[in-house]
């Protein structure tokens, strides 16, 4: 190429020296580990950013999504089951209906029923305890309790038995377990039944009074009977098997509802106790725990393991078991789970619960670690009769906290009832008016 100056050749460095080529291979893989770390940095950023800015779905997943959460959204999927009612399996609504076949003495208060037991099936047939009084009056008060005449609902009572073929209509089979004489224990009144099926054995817990209900409070432990079938006869054992706590102990005074279950190869009895005293009493549930039906008992350490509740109905549920709360306390009506029958934890809110429930609880007593849950069962209701003719009745409750049913009608929250639910007769509106003056006083001064 003519007038041009043509570039010289590079010059022949010869080949490079170990040394030099161990410094460019060192020198291109820290390059490329540079280009791997700012790709992946780049990779987390854009996630991180994708996560934070990432608007909840309007499909709602099953399963909680890769992004950002409120608290209650983090509640919704880490403490429930799913994160609607839809899918959790221990949310419910309950039908409740009236039952056939018992007859209350045409509601003039001498006769009453309440505290059934979880209820079993044997013979074909199930079978049902609960407590009922049968006196001359309805009750009167501490002050106006004698041997005969009874000062609460449940003073001066026997436990009963009833059998249904369809768990609609009962038929009332007679006495169970009858008052000793005193002073054994239960002498003034036996009540609050649960049941347990044990190696082929039927054993009933129940309240054992040894004074007037109401004198100091509903003071008693709690006793057992036992049989060789569910129709008796039935065997009182004739001592305490859930001693009260010691002086000073939340569970001093009493020890309530006795409700057994078979759990880990034991015998898991939860009961409810009173702690704090009048006026201001607070309910709360713990768990004794024995190989035998008939103790020794050795209550949790970790007591109470439930922080609210009355008449609390339990079951197994998957590998562990789930409770029924209701009435009092921060955490009432609710249904609440324990992996470890233990520790305790809120899975649903939920209305108008059964008072105290005796669910039928088909595997309450097998103990596989694979629990069912539950459809049905009895409950009963103390606001029976007029004012001074009070008596209690049991009825029937259904719902859907089983793995084996679904019911998409339980599983809808919402309730309709007329305005004379929420115009409650017992609302004092001058007594409430006054209270409110009086409160906007203060707040004037």
């Amino acid at each position: 190429m003519s007038g041009s100056v043509r570039p010289a050749p590079p010059k022949d460095l010869g080949t490079p020296s170990p040394k030099t080529r161990r410094h460019v291979a060192q020198s291109a893989a820290c390059i490329k580990g540079l280009r791997w770390s700012m790709a992946s940095l780049l990779v987390v950023v854009a996630a991180t950013t994708s996560a934070q800015d990432a608007v909840y779905p309007y499909g709602v997943p099953a399963e909680k999504p890769d992004m950002e959460l409120s608290a209650a959204m983090e509640r919704a999927y880490e403490q429930y089951i799913a994160p609607s009612t839809w899918g959790n399996e221990l949310f419910t609504k309950f039908r409740h209906s009236p039952i056939e076949g018992l007859d209350y003495h045409d509601g003039d208060g001498t006769v009453s029923r309440r505290d059934p037991s979880k209820i079993v099936k044997a013979n074909g047939k199930y079978y049902v305890w609960y407590t009922r009084r049968s006196t001359p009056t309805p009750p009167r008060g501490a002050a106006g309790g004698t041997d005969v005449i009874p000062s609460t609902d449940w003073d001066l009572a026997e436990i009963w038995y009833a059998t249904s073929t369809d768990g609609f209509t009962w038929t009332e089979q007679g006495v169970a377990v009858k008052r000793p004489p005193k002073p054994q224990a239960g002498w003034r009144s036996v009540s609050t039944p649960d049941v347990l099926v044990w190696k082929g054995k039927y054993y009933l817990f129940y309240q054992a009074f040894l004074e007037m209900s109401g004198t100091r409070g509903d003071d008693c432990p709690v006793t057992a009977s036992w049989a060789d079938s569910p129709d008796g006869p039935w065997h009182a054992v004739g001592k305490v098997v859930i001693p009260n706590g010691a002086k000073g102990q939340w569970d001093q005074y009493s020890i309530h509802d006795p409700y057994p279950l078979v759990y880990k190869g034991k015998i898991y009895l939860y009961y409810k106790s009173e702690a704090n005293g009048k006026p201001r009493p607070v309910r709360f549930t713990g768990l004794a725990i024995a190989d035998n039906p008939l103790g020794p008992y050795t209550k949790h350490p970790l007591n109470p393991v439930l922080n609210s509740g009355h008449e609390t109905g339990l079951f197994p549920f998957k590998e562990g078991i789930a409770a029924m709360v209701i009435r009092h306390g921060n955490e009432h009506n609710t249904i609440q789970y324990a992996p470890d029958g233990v520790n305790f934890q809120v899975a649903s809110s939920v209305s108008l619960m059964p008072i105290a429930s005796g669910p039928y609880v088909p595997d309450a007593f097998e103990g596989n670690d694979d629990g069912r849950g539950i459809t049905w069962g009895l409950c009963h209701h103390t606001g029976a009769g007029s004012k001074d003719k009070r008596y209690s009745i049991l009825y029937r409750f259904d719902c859907d906290l089983s793995l084996d049913v679904h019911d998409e009608w339980m599983k809808e929250p919402e309730h309709w009832f007329p305005p004379e639910v929420y115009f409650h007769s017992q609302v004092n509106a001058g007594k409430r008016k006054q209270l409110i003056d009086v409160a906007e006083k203060d707040l004037a001064e």
